[in-house]
């Protein structure tokens, strides 16, 4: 089993935990944007190959490691939104990063505003989750984690008048496969 992604990719890193909880067997391909661009469909990372299965989305890589090793990925509806609201507050902090780093000012443009917009308030609803302080941790929590770490890394949100966020956030740094996963600080 091969999966192909970089080392900041917040996307990859929830991955690289599964893989880590789960145990399995899986070597790690570092890639950037022109191999992602090569090989994957949707030219992005991550993705993964396992014999004649090839998975090109984070979700459906965790929900396949997950169910290969007898575990469940979001075992509730709930969990599942949850694992969505986070994407759509990561989806959106990715995009705006990326066009921001291309030098386009999203002020004058409304529908950018409206992104930004989303993001906070995302944000604002996912700190009124009931997050633990120690594992286990759902793969919803994980892409939290996954996701302030990124936006912290990339300086992207303040979160610090989102204090169930940074207390949650805090305590996953001890969590092993957190740690092992985490991305260079260059």
């Amino acid at each position: 089993m091969k999966l192909y992604g970089s080392f900041t990719s917040p996307f990859v890193r929830h991955v690289r935990i599964v893989i880590l909880e789960t145990g399995l067997d899986c070597e790690f391909i570092e890639t950037d944007q022109a191999g992602s661009a090569v090989k994957s469909p949707t030219k992005r990372v991550p993705f993964l190959e396992d014999g004649p299965t090839f998975l090109t989305d984070s979700s459906s890589i965790i929900k396949y490691l997950r169910e290969k090793t007898g575990q469940t990925f979001c075992k509730t509806a709930q969990e599942l939104d949850e694992f969505c609201l986070v994407n759509t507050a990561l989806d959106t902090t990715v995009n705006l990063f990326f066009i921001k780093r291309d030098g386009v000012d999203i002020q004058p443009i409304p529908y950018l505003q409206r992104q930004a917009a989303r993001i906070e308030s995302t944000v604002t609803e996912l700190n009124q989750l009931q997050l633990p302080l120690a594992p286990p941790y759902t793969d919803a929590q994980l892409r939290l984690a996954c996701y302030i770490g990124w936006c912290k890394l990339r300086k992207q949100v303040d979160f610090s008048q989102h204090t169930n966020l940074e207390n949650f956030y805090s305590s996953i740094q001890s969590y092993p496969a957190f740690q092992t996963t985490q991305p260079p600080q260059n």
